[in-house]
């Protein structure tokens, strides 16, 4: 029964913290004016892309403008390569992508001598998800297996055994002499894992922005996101028998999994200049949380298989809506200009992401005013407890400056800067009762350090035409886990600790954005 379970589609359901982590964070991605300065342009303001955090930078064009981006972002040979054993890359994917980024235009309306009323719209692709993740690394008698008869010895509930423990069910368990059920299990000595993830988040927004005299800008914007989110893994372990410890065998599994959905948020701020006689700026800015409404459709397929030909196979999947409210954003800018020549940026933002919503879908209702059918939620209490135990606050430092040599050039450099969103100790947990468990097809997780960004851009203007170029490049670093832990102090026969592998994400993106002033 519980194995049916999992392979049935539910409407009752909510999502996982990891999994929930993708939707969170924003890829520094726009024009390449924008990313040329690191992404601090939120108090300079009069760049379109400033329209997904400060909308009131859009109130300081005095022209209409239309622009449009795209480029190519590629990640870094190195790591695509595992570093366990000295094999080579085991799974694979295109590491280079073309990429659409950005489509937008500012239609500004004088509204009086020295005020204006901007509306403006932008596409940008705010999440690149092309990544290839490959990690390996000793198990010291700790497998996947053995953490799903922990969990059955353990007698865990309907909602902590999930698709993976229901594939390992169905090969290892079976009725003793006396007609008990147990499971058995197999020793791991090592593992390999790899995943290629593609696919984007679109935010279109839609904003109006103006300005009161000279000195104050205000302005709001109404985004929709789009989730488009696919991913392929494979993961294997070399096994031993757990009693006699000769039995030498694999595991072999594969998950696919697909997130489609949409969300909506509103960001409003506003930027203001203390002193009249100076360019210096201040800007801040709130961006309510995304409301996503999302479906997840998975696989999860095992195949065990001896020494002597001898194998056995089944498979799970699992489909599900869910709702997720991302956390509120906060941000603080500061922008001055030296003459007509140097433009100075820098900004600060923050974000709990420990506060993150995970929703389960428990109803609805139908309008037959409208002929709409709405879904009515309540927040999933056990996942949420484990989120804010697992993440916290995210710091975001953008640094930029732009100058101009001649009138018709400008040379730019930013770095930005993202601290981790996971706690050191942070642990994707199999043993909650919650439905973002009980759907899960797979038990791997990574702990993400800082990221640092680095970026260079160039412009170039003639008349009313411009062309911009943008590079960056970005690193991350993470301890990536096969399954948690699980210390069995008072039964050391369930032992079953497994140690990070240190995994990295470097990748290198290059931008142009062509506009037209109007």
């Amino acid at each position: 029964m519980v194995a049916a379970m999992a392979a049935v589609t539910v409407p009752v359901a909510a999502q996982e913290t990891y999994q929930d982590t993708k939707l969170i964070g924003n890829d520094l991605n726009g024009t390449a004016r924008y990313v040329g300065m690191g992404g601090a342009m939120e108090a300079l303001g009069a760049d379109i892309s400033t329209i997904s955090s400060n909308p009131a930078g859009l109130a300081l064009f005095r022209k209409g403008q239309v622009t449009l981006s795209a480029g190519v972002v590629s990640q870094a040979e190195a790591d695509t390569k595992p570093s366990f054993g000295g094999i080579s890359a085991y799974i694979n994917g295109d590491k280079t992508n073309l990429s659409f980024d950005q489509v937008g235009v500012v239609w500004p309306l004088r509204s009086g001598r020295n005020s204006y009323l901007n509306f403006g719209f932008n596409y940008h692709k705010s999440r690149n998800f092309d990544q290839i993740l490959n990690a390996a690394g000793n198990l010291s008698n700790a497998s996947q297996n053995k953490l799903s008869a922990i969990k059955y010895a353990a007698g865990v509930g309907d909602l902590a055994w999930n698709a993976v423990d229901a594939n390992y069910e169905q090969i290892l368990s079976g009725t003793g002499d006396d007609g008990s059920r147990f499971m058995d299990y197999y020793n791991g000595s090592a593992y390999l894992f790899g995943q290629y993830q593609k696919g984007y988040i679109g935010a279109y927004d839609f904003s109006i922005s103006g300005s009161i005299g000279d000195r104050v800008y205000l302005g709001v914007t109404m985004g929709v996101h789009d989730v488009n989110y696919r991913s392929n893994s494979y993961y294997t372990e070399n096994l031993r028998d757990a009693a006699s410890s000769t039995w030498e065998g694999i595991s072999e599994s594969w998950e696919n999994v697909k997130i489609d959905g949409t969300g909506v948020d509103v960001k409003v701020g506003a930027i203001f200049r203390p002193v009249e006689e100076s360019p210096f700026r201040i800007g801040v800015y709130v961006n309510s949380p995304v409301f996503y409404d999302l479906t997840l459709r998975s696989t999860s397929d095992l195949l065990m298989a001896d020494n002597n030909g001898g194998s056995s196979s089944c498979g799970q999947s699992a489909t599900y809506d869910f709702k997720v409210y991302t956390p509120w954003k906060f941000g603080l800018s500061l922008g001055h200009t030296v003459g007509g020549n140097v433009a100075l940026g820098a900004t600060y933002e923050y974000s709990d992401y420990g506060s993150m919503d995970n929703r389960i879908i428990d109803g609805g209702y139908f309008d037959a005013w409208y002929g709409d059918y709405y879904d009515t939620s309540s927040s999933d209490r056990v996942m949420n407890d484990h989120t804010k135990r697992t993440l916290k606050g995210v710091h975001t430092l953008k640094l930029g400056m732009e100058v101009k040599p001649i009138k018709p050039l400008a040379l730019r450099v930013g770095y930005n800067y993202l601290s981790s969103a996971f706690e050191e100790d942070g642990f994707r947990d199999g043993s909650l009762e919650s439905p973002g468990v009980a759907y899960a097809t797979s038990t791997d997780y990574t702990n993400w350090k800082s990221t640092n960004r680095f970026t260079l851009g160039l412009g170039y203007q003639v008349g009313k035409l411009s062309v911009d170029f943008a590079y960056q490049y970005s690193q991350t670093n993470g301890d990536f886990y096969p399954f948690m832990s699980y210390d069995g102090d008072r039964n050391p026969e369930y032992n079953n600790v497994v140690s990070a592998a240190a995994v990295t994400h470097k990748r290198h993106q290059a931008l142009v954005t062509l506009g037209y002033r109007f």
